[in-house]
């Protein structure tokens, strides 16, 4: 996740399975109930008396989905030179006019025959009972219908009931589409090649990309009706499945007589009940192709991108206005199911993140409020009390939201209440006005003394660290941030460094300069004066400077290759234990001395697609998992920073992040001339940042649900008690929620997070947030409030907890089954009274889910098999992914792409907003682009690209190779406006450096390493594009739906 080896030995990519194949038998992870959708569609229409047929004329199984869905343009035979003209900016994302609202006309009545349907020349249209009408000639030149938003069913439609009242349309005679399918071979190309297009700045094959999209016009033609008799697909090459490289058959769906564009020219919407107030409106993707051509009919203008970033939730803000903001607590949705029925027909995640000290705005900082006489607490519950409380009985009694027990408020802080039932002195009580609010906790809630804030470096001096330059950047950084550490004068600082014996360090402040002790005995570790290894900063500030000072000369010749690190985690322990704090770990070699030693793996390329293949992402040894309990008990977090070109076991090491609630920072093939102010910043946040020590968190709800699974980093000291020796903003915690009753009764479901800590200045505090979501008892309603960013949340911590006893293909499965589930579900809510066969519909709320499930089976830890990532790179992205908040893993999943060559030249202001879709078709050979992910920069230079801005960049030596050559502000116009560019960026998001990479158009290996692989939208690897993989979710959602 930090820096990766722009040379890999795993290029060119050897063929992978496609992750996306058709469904597995493979149950997916933690499944929330039996698949909805399977029986027999719910609104069947007979067919037509005139027809002959009793039964369709064959009945083989499912028609769709069950082929590798990968659809590919043939290569092209054009020059590589021929430069696309740069597209426009209106031309990305879906077009704002795609998504229109249908009218509700009122119901026909029982005795009324439906109207016939009218074609565009306004003649009757006759149902043909066996096959569907010739297709005009000018069809092949018509493009796809935009997207449609349609109105929602009423609330009284039920899911799997028919409604009388809607007629049978006299068109359809099938409710499901037959396929007709094409046999091709996989053509040939190279590994980075899009399913759209070959390289960037190629010429483009696509007759719809994304530069050169055809302008829509009304439709003067109709697709073909009914269900038609399309023979069944004839199976493809293993290669080709494998691949993913089959060329996608004509889907010749039925959508009706009617498309999108002519129900707009007519105003003729389909019949729905006569009830208008809809609980909202959902989108709708045409998928339906051309009978006879190899257009897939998918627009790919109009699919959903997420080029605005984080959207913030539609929650039920409006109703509760007095939640905490969604930057501490997200629900999956804010719709909280009123029956384990409805719940079970949810068939995402059903649960909340939380980032309990997720930075604010300046304006915007959590209240903190002192009792003077005790916090106010439920007595039964212990719910903090919170602006949803309710005070009766003149002020006297308040009632708590969570279990409904009647308390008694205080003489203290008892305030009349008006006639509303309104405290008189509302305003000057933070605590119930506002959903977020910090309690001052007094003696009882300490269990001892608060603990200073404490620093502890455990650092390897091997001859890598030496080398490689490492020893010297974090001594440099440490000492810079010595004024800056939280605490003042409370905060305590030791250090112990090992290589094949381990060294302390008497810090002592009465001495001229530290003392090292030597200990070469690793079976019996023991701490030489122990008082004195930790000790005072404000105390010990100059001796502290002189060992920093000296450290990397002090090894600056040694030549020992082992690392006792199992041994000197022990001594550190030792040291620790007292106090609790937090352990900085420097480590550069596979540890290979002692308790703890670990060995080569992952070698083995056998293992891989095996039910072992999890085992190598598991911990070896249980000395790490064992130690991480030892010191979460003594309030100790740990964060791992691993520097090495070699195998260093992260799976094993990052353990001990993982249950001390810290994390893990990887910087492979570390180079200080390189990654220097990587670290460097990273470092330096990891120490000055606002810390909250020896802390614990608990989620309370109301009755009738609860949460069942927490999933982060952390240990769960009881059923529903996190044990967080250091928290900070960087971490957020995900738990999913389940129902104990079969019926909820009440009408509002209450969640507070309670996180109980020591401040740096030495107060014990209890940072609480208070939310409220309302129980549904209509499906339709909880898509409605449903949230993509927390979902996606949860969804990459439960997949990526399934590669630990899993392969990864099963992970990306699941993945996909629940995605396609939940769109079946909504399918089967929509799709009989609109009519919309052909087409896939989506609620609005969660338009962007496919795109960020297909992210995240193409993200490091999902990604591929054993040629695709290395297996430290996956183990650490694992680890980091497990503590993101959504804001930045949803930047990780799908990073911004902006252009900025037209900046550079120009006086005027650079916009970060500016973002194209993650495809090939968005690179222009005469631009330069820049790619953030949160962790790295990487900047594209189009082989066209105008030499004086690549000079004025990079200097006279803009020919060379560029992964020789570093970014660097330089005395001209052009590389301050890109340095300031970069800067705005860093500064938006400061939890990691993002370093730069330079990559020139063709340079291969290093341009597909770097970025192509990680656009999302384009076929890499085996893998599915973003087309592709739309269209195999509709396909598997038109099974049995």
């Amino acid at each position: 996740m930090g820096t990766e080896n722009p040379n890999p030995r795993n290029y060119p990519l050897r063929p992978a399975a496609t992750p996306f194949a058709s469904q597995q038998p493979s149950t997916p992870f933690l499944s929330s109930g039996p698949v909805v959708g399977s029986e027999a569609p719910v609104f069947r229409p007979g067919p037509p008396a005139a027809s002959n047929f009793q039964a369709p004329p064959f009945s083989g199984g499912p028609l769709v989905g069950t082929e590798a869905p990968a659809f590919r343009v043939p290569t092209s035979n054009r020059s590589s030179e021929v430069v696309r003209p740069p597209p426009p900016p209106s031309s990305y994302g879906p077009p704002t006019s795609g998504f229109q609202s249908f009218p509700n006309p009122p119901m026909p009545s029982a005795g009324q025959v439906p109207p016939p349907h009218i074609s565009i020349t306004g003649r009757p249209v006759i149902a043909q009972p066996t096959r569907p009408p010739p297709v005009p000639a000018s069809i092949f030149s018509q493009p796809q219908p935009p997207l449609v938003s349609m109105g929602s069913p009423p609330q009284s439609i039920k899911t799997g009931q028919p409604n009388p009242n809607i007629p049978p349309p006299a068109d359809q005679h099938f409710s499901a589409p037959m396929p007709s399918s094409q046999p091709s071979s996989p053509p040939t190309g190279t590994s980075y090649a899009s399913g759209r297009g070959i390289y960037p700045g190629y010429a483009n094959m696509q007759p719809n990309s994304v530069s050169q999209a055809p302008p829509m016009q009304p439709a003067s033609f109709q697709l073909q009706q009914g269900g038609g008799y399309a023979p069944r697909a004839p199976p493809t090459s293993l290669l080709a499945q494998q691949r993913g490289y089959v060329p996608v058959p004509p889907v010749s769906t039925p959508s009706g007589i009617y498309s999108g564009n002519q129900f707009q020219q007519h105003g003729i919407a389909p019949p729905v009940a006569a009830q208008q107030g809809l609980a909202e409106d959902f989108s709708s993707l045409s998928l339906g192709s051309i009978p006879g051509s190899f257009d897939a009919g998918l627009d790919i203008t109009a699919l959903p991108r997420p080029l605005d970033g984080d959207v913030k939730p539609k929650s039920s803000a409006d109703m509760y206005q007095m939640n905490c903001n969604s930057r501490f607590l997200r629900l999956t949705t804010s719709g909280i199911p009123n029956s384990q029925s409805l719940a079970s027909r949810w068939h995402l995640p059903i649960g909340a993140v939380v980032c309990p000290l997720a930075e604010t705005p300046p304006g915007e900082e959590v209240p903190i409020v002192n009792f003077a006489t005790g916090i106010i607490r439920c007595r039964r519950c212990r719910t903090y009390v919170n602006p949803y409380v309710t005070f009766t009985d003149n002020g006297r009694k308040w009632r708590c939201n969570i279990c409904s027990l009647l308390n008694d408020v205080p003489s203290d802080y008892f305030a009349q209440v008006d006639a509303s039932g309104r405290r008189v002195d509302l305003d000057q009580r933070p605590e119930l006005i506002n959903g977020s609010v910090e309690f001052i906790a007094p003696a009882e809630y300490m269990v001892r003394p608060p603990m200073p804030p404490l620093y502890f470096f455990l650092i390897d001096v091997s001859i890598s660290a030496v080398k490689s330059g490492m020893l010297e950047v974090m001594s440099q950084t440490i000492r810079s941030c010595l004024d800056n550490l939280p605490g003042s004068t409370r905060t305590q600082i030791g250090f112990i460094t090992y290589d094949s014996t381990i060294h302390f360090y008497n810090m002592k402040s009465s001495l001229p300069q530290p003392q090292m002790m030597v200990v070469s005995d690793l079976d019996d570790i023991f701490v030489p004066l122990p008082d004195d290894l930790l000790v005072n900063l404000s105390e010990s500030r100059s001796v502290v400077e002189a060992f920093l000072d000296s450290l990397p000369s002090m090894f600056q010749e040694n030549m020992n290759v082992e690392s006792a690190f199992g041994p000197a985690l022990k001594a550190a322990f030792m040291v620790m234990s007292q106090l609790g704090g937090k352990l900085l770990i420097f480590q550069n070699t596979l540890p290979s001395l002692g308790a703890g030693h670990l060995k080569l793996r992952g070698d083995d390329i056998r293992v891989y697609g095996t039910d072992k293949e999890h085992i190598l992402r598991l911990p070896e040894d249980p000395f790490y998992k064992q130690m991480a309990a030892d010191f979460t008990k003594y309030q100790i977090a740990i964060n791992v920073y691993a520097f090495s070109d070699k195998y260093t076991d992260i799976a094993s090491l990052g353990t001990l992040a993982k249950y001390t609630g810290g994390q893990v920072y990887y910087y492979p093939n570390f180079q200080a001339s390189i990654h220097k102010e990587k670290l460097k910043h990273e470092l330096s946040r990891d120490l000055t940042r606002e810390t909250a020590w020896e802390a614990v968190m608990r989620i309370r709800c109301g009755k009738g649900v609860r949460f069942t699974s927490y999933h982060g980093n952390f240990m769960l000291r009881s059923t529903d008690l996190l044990a967080l020796p250091a928290v900070d903003c960087d971490k957020a915690y995900a738990a999913q929620l389940s129902l104990e009753e079969t019926l909820l009764t009440t009408q509002t479901v209450y969640f507070q997070v309670a996180l109980l800590y020591t401040s740096s200045s030495g107060e014990r505090r209890i940072r609480v947030h208070t939310a409220a979501a309302p129980v549904v008892n209509d499906l339709g309603e909880m898509y409605r409030l449903a949230d993509t960013g927390a979902i996606i949340s949860l969804f990459s911590r439960l997949a990526i907890e399934k590669t630990l006893s899993s392969k990864l293909e099963e992970a990306r499965n699941g993945i996909q089954h629940r995605i396609v589930k939940a769109l079946r579900e909504y399918r089967n809510l929509y799709a009989v009274q609109h009519r919309l066969s052909g087409r896939m519909i989506y609620p609005e709320s969660l338009k962007f889910l496919p795109l960020y499930g297909l992210a995240l089976c193409k993200s490091l830890p999902l990604r591929g098999g054993y040629s695709d990532v290395q297996l430290d790179e996956r183990s650490a992205a694992a680890y980091t992914m497990m503590a993101l908040p959504v804001k930045s893993l949803l930047k990780l999943l799908y990073p911004n792409l902006v252009r900025v060559d037209e900046y550079l030249v120009k006086t005027a202001e650079f916009d970060t907003k500016t973002r194209l879709p993650l495809t090939v078709e968005s690179l222009d050979t005469r631009g330069l682009y820049i790619f953030d992910d949160g962790f790295r920069f990487v900047v594209w230079f189009g082989k066209a690209l105008s030499p004086d801005i690549t000079k004025n960049l990079v200097g006279e030596d803009f020919a060379t190779d560029f992964s020789k050559v570093s970014l660097s502000q330089r005395d001209n116009y052009v590389s301050r406006k890109i340095m300031e560019i970069l800067n705005q960026y860093r500064k938006s998001d400061p939890s990691y450096f993002q370093l730069c990479h330079l990559v020139r158009q063709g340079d291969q290996p290093r341009e597909g390493f770097f970025l192509l692989t990680s656009l999302v939208e384009d076929q890499t690897g085996g893998a599915n594009g973003y087309a592709d993989w739309m269209l195999l979710l509709y396909r598997q959602v038109q099974q049995n739906a």
